[in-house]
C-alpha cells in the first residue's frame, strides 16, 4: 500500500470534520461572524492544516452550505412525500420553513434570508435565489395535483409554484392574528380554504 493511498481516508476525515465544524459555527454565529480560526478550533486542527483543504473562508463555508442545502431538500422531499394531497403537503412545507432555526438541514434558508450577500459570496453567483429554488421544488407537486384532479387542469404549474413558494415562506415567518404556523390544523384549514381553493379556479377567468 502506497503512502498516498494510506493518506486518503485521513484526508477525507479531516475535511468532513472541518465541514461539520463550519456547520456548527454557521448555526451559532452566521456567515459573517464565523472565522477560520474558530472553525479550525472546533474541528481540532491548526489553521495551517485547514488551509491544506480549503484555500479561504468562502470556500470552506461554501462547502458547508452546499451540504446543508442538500440536507434541506432531502428533508423537504421526505416530509412532503410522506403525505398525500397538496393541502397536506403545504402544511408540511410551512412546518419545515417555520422550524428553520431548529432543523440543521434548513439552516440554509435562514442564512439566505438574513445574510444574502455573504451567502452569495460563499456559494457563488450561479446559485439560484431563494424563491426560484423553492418554486422549482414545488413545481412537480403541483403537476401531480393537476394529474390527480386536485386543482384546475389548466393551472400554470411554474407560475403557481412561485406563488406557493412565496406564500409558504410568508405563512411560516410573518406573524398573524388569524393563523398559527405551529398548529397543523390551522395551516391545513388555511391551505384548503384559500390556497387549494384558488388553484381549483379556472385561470382564464382571473
Amino acid at each position: 500500500m502506497s503512502v498516498g493511498t494510506a493518506a486518503k481516508p485521513e484526508t477525507r476525515s479531516v475535511r468532513d470534520r472541518l465541514i461539520e465544524a463550519a456547520e456548527q459555527c454557521l448555526t451559532a454565529k452566521g456567515i459573517r461572524a464565523t472565522t477560520v480560526s474558530e472553525v479550525a478550533e472546533v474541528a481540532g486542527v491548526s489553521r495551517g492544516w485547514l488551509y491544506r483543504h480549503f484555500p479561504d473562508k468562502a470556500d470552506l463555508l461554501g462547502a458547508a452550505i452546499v451540504r446543508l442545502n442538500d440536507a434541506f431538500w432531502t428533508e423537504a422531499s421526505t416530509r412532503l412525500n410522506a403525505v398525500s394531497g397538496l393541502d397536506r403537503q403545504i402544511v408540511a412545507g410551512v412546518a419545515l420553513a417555520h422550524t428553520t432555526s431548529e432543523a440543521p438541514g434548513a439552516l440554509v434558508l435562514k442564512l439566505r434570508q438574513e445574510e444574502p450577500e455573504a451567502f452569495a459570496a460563499c456559494v457563488g453567483v450561479g446559485v439560484l435565489g431563494l424563491i426560484p429554488e423553492i418554486a422549482a421544488f414545488w413545481e412537480p407537486y403541483l403537476r401531480a395535483a393537476v394529474d390527480n384532479g386536485e386543482i384546475h387542469p389548466d393551472t400554470d404549474c411554474a407560475e403557481s409554484a412561485e406563488w406557493i413558494a412565496r406564500i409558504t415562506m410568508s405563512l411560516a415567518t410573518v406573524p398573524s392574528e388569524h393563523f398559527d404556523p405551529e398548529n397543523p390544523d390551522s395551516v391545513l384549514r388555511h391551505a384548503r380554504r384559500y390556497i387549494v381553493a384558488a388553484l381549483r379556479c379556472d385561470p382564464a377567468e382571473g
